[in-house]
C-alpha cells in the first residue's frame, strides 16, 4: 500500500520514532520546513562536541543526520508498498537546505506515481550509464547496446577464454565477414528468422555451405546471450534447424596405393626447396601428426637418444580444457625419424622450432609450407594434403602390415569415448607403438625402392 506523500510520516521522526496507525487513522504529521541553517550548523558542532551522531527534521521525511566528523547527510525516510525506504539526498553545505527541500518534493512527487524514489535512482543510473556507453561506443565506431553485434562481442569476449586462439579468431572473422556487416547495428530484438535465413543463404549461395551452417550456429549463440542480458525474449534461430543442410562428410585426400606412395617418396627424396621444408615432408610420413602439430614442433620436446617426441597437450586437438589439463602425446620415432632430425639440428638446432619460417625463426613453418611443396611436386590437393599422411599410415598399417587398431590409435593420439580410455591409449602400447613405428618406416624403404610388397590376409593379434 502507498501512502499519500503528505501523509506518510509521524511526528516523532526527529528522535527516529513512527507514528502509528490506529484504526485506520493515519500518524499525526510533524510541521514541514522546521529547520534552519542557524539549527543546523549548531547539530554539527553539537555532534562533533558530544562525539556522537545528532538526527534532526525538517519534516515530510526530510532530516540531516550530523556526524561526529562534521558531516552532515541528508536524508528522506518513506513508506512505499508497506515497507519503509531511506533515499539519500547529499550533504551539508554541498546540498544546502532549499536544494534538500527541493529533492524531498521530486522525491514525494514520485512517490504519489506509485513509484518507489530508490527504484528510480537506481534506474536512472543504469539509463545514464547505457547511454554514456552508447556514446562511448559510438565515438569508437561500434554499435550501442542491445545491438546484434555489441551482444556478439560481449558473447565472444566472454567465450574466447575457453577457446583455442586459433578457433577464438575463426569465429570473430565469421561475425566479420558474414554478420556484422549486415545485421550488426540492429537490435536483437528486431531481428527475425526469415532474415537470418536470408543472410545465411547469401554465405550458402557462394557455395561456402559449411560457413553458412556456422553463420547460423554462431549467431543463435548470441541470441542465447542477449536472451540471458535482457537484450531479447527468444532466439529466433531455433526455428531454422535444418534449413542450412550440411554435405556428406568429405575425407581429406590422401595416397594408399603402395605402389604411389613409393613415387611420392621418391619426390619428397628428390624435393629441390629449402632443407627445412624437405626435412618436415621427410618426417611427414613418419610421425603421423597433424600439420599444425608437426610445423610447431619445438627441439626441447624431442629426446633423440631415446627416440620419443614429448608433444605437450597444449599443442593438441581439442577443447580448450582439455589442452590444458590433458597428458602430453608421446610419438616413438623410428631411426630413420631421428636420422631426419639429426641431420636438420645443425642448421635449425639453435633456435626454438625444428621447423622455422624462412621469414623469422620466431615463428614455425607456415600452414602453406607443405602443401605448396605438394603442389610443386604434381600431386593435387584432390590426391594428397598434408594431413594426408595420417590416413595414409593409419589405413595401410592396418591393411598392408596388419598392425591391430588400438597400437595405431594410440600413435595417431586419436580419443576414445570415456576418459579412462583416453588415458589408457595415450599412456599404453609403448612398446609395441616402437615395433610398429620402426616396421612402418622399413616398409615406407621398400617402397620408396620400389619393391613388390605383398599384403597380408590377416591382421595381427
Amino acid at each position: 500500500m502507498l501512502l499519500a506523500p503528505s501523509r506518510w510520516l509521524g511526528n516523532n521522526l526527529g528522535n527516529g520514532s513512527q507514528g502509528a496507525l490506529t484504526g485506520g487513522e493515519l500518524p499525526r504529521m510533524a510541521a514541514i520546513d522546521t529547520l534552519t541553517d542557524k539549527a543546523i550548523k549548531k547539530a554539527l558542532k553539537d555532534a562533533v562536541a558530544v562525539g556522537k551522531p545528532k538526527r534532526v527534521s525538517d519534516g515530510g521525511g526530510l532530516y540531516l543526520d550530523a556526524r561526529p566528523t562534521g558531516a552532515g547527510w541528508w536524508r528522506l525516510r518513506y513508506f512505499s508498498g508497506g515497507k519503509e525506504g531511506m533515499l539519500s539526498l547529499g550533504t551539508y553545505p554541498d546540498v544546502p537546505l532549499k536544494l534538500a527541500r527541493q529533492r524531498r518534493e521530486e522525491a514525494r512527487s514520485t512517490l504519489a506515481t506509485g513509484i518507489d524514489p530508490s527504484e528510480q535512482r537506481k534506474a536512472d543510473k543504469v539509463a545514464q550509464a547505457s547511454k554514456a556507453e552508447s556514446a562511448r561506443l559510438a565515438a569508437a565506431g561500434l554499435p550501442g547496446p542491445g545491438t546484434f553485434e555489441h551482444a556478439a562481442r560481449e558473447w565472444h569476449a566472454r567465450m574466447a577464454p575457453n577457446w583455442s586462439p586459433t578457433h577464438a579468431a575463426k569465429v570473430l572473422a565469421l561475425l566479420s565477414n558474414d554478420l556484422f556487416p549486415y545485421i550488426g547495428v540492429r537490435p536483437l530484438a528486431e531481428l527475425t528468422a526469415p532474415e537470418l535465413l536470408k543472410h545465411a543463404r547469401r554465405v550458402e549461395a557462394r557455395g561456402a555451405i559449411e560457413t553458412a551452417y556456422r553463420v547460423l550456429k554462431v549467431a543463435g549463440a548470441v541470441f542465447r546471450h542477449g536472451v540471458q542480458s535482457g537484450y531479447c525474449e527468444s532466439d529466433p534461430t531455433r526455428d531454422l534447424k535444418g534449413a542450412i543442410v550440411l554435405p556428406p562428410a568429405k575425407h581429406r585426400a590422401a595416397v594408399t596405393d603402395p605402389a604411389k606412395v613409393g613415387e611420392l617418396l621418391r619426390a619428397i627424396d628428390g624435393y629441390q626447396g629449402t632443407p627445412v621444408v624437405r626435412a618436415a615432408l621427410a618426417l611427414a610420413p613418419l610421425v603421423f601428426l597433424r600439420p599444425g602439430e608437426l610445423r610447431n614442433a619445438e627441439w626441447s620436446e624431442f629426446d633423440l637418444d631415446g627416440a620419443t617426441w614429448t608433444v605437450p597437450s597444449t599443442r593438441m586437438k581439442g577443447r580448450l580444457k582439455a589442452k590444458l589439463n590433458g597428458t602430453a602425446h608421446v610419438v616413438t620415432l623410428a631411426p630413420q625419424a631421428v636420422a631426419i632430425l639429426r641431420d636438420l639440428h645443425p642448421l635449425t638446432g639453435a633456435g626454438r622450432y625444428v621447423f622455422p619460417s624462412p621469414i623469422t625463426p620466431e615463428r614455425p613453418l607456415s600452414d602453406n609450407g607443405v602443401l605448396s611443396a605438394l603442389r610443386r611436386m604434381g600431386f593435387g590437393k584432390d590426391e594428397m594434403t598434408g594431413h594426408g599422411f595420417r590416413a595414409m599410415a593409419r589405413t595401410m598399417l592396418a591393411e598392408r602390415l596388419g598392425v591391430a587398431e588400438p597400437v595405431i590409435e594410440a600413435q595417431l593420439a586419436h580419443a576414445v569415448g570415456d576418459a579412462l580410455g583416453r588415458a589408457y591409449n595415450r599412456t599404453q602400447h609403448l612398446e609395441q607403438r616402437r615395433d610398429m613405428m620402426s616396421k612402418w618406416a622399413n616398409y615406407l624403404d621398400q617402397l620408396r625402392e620400389g619393391a613388390q610388397v605383398i599384403p597380408m590376409q590377416s591382421r595381427a593379434a
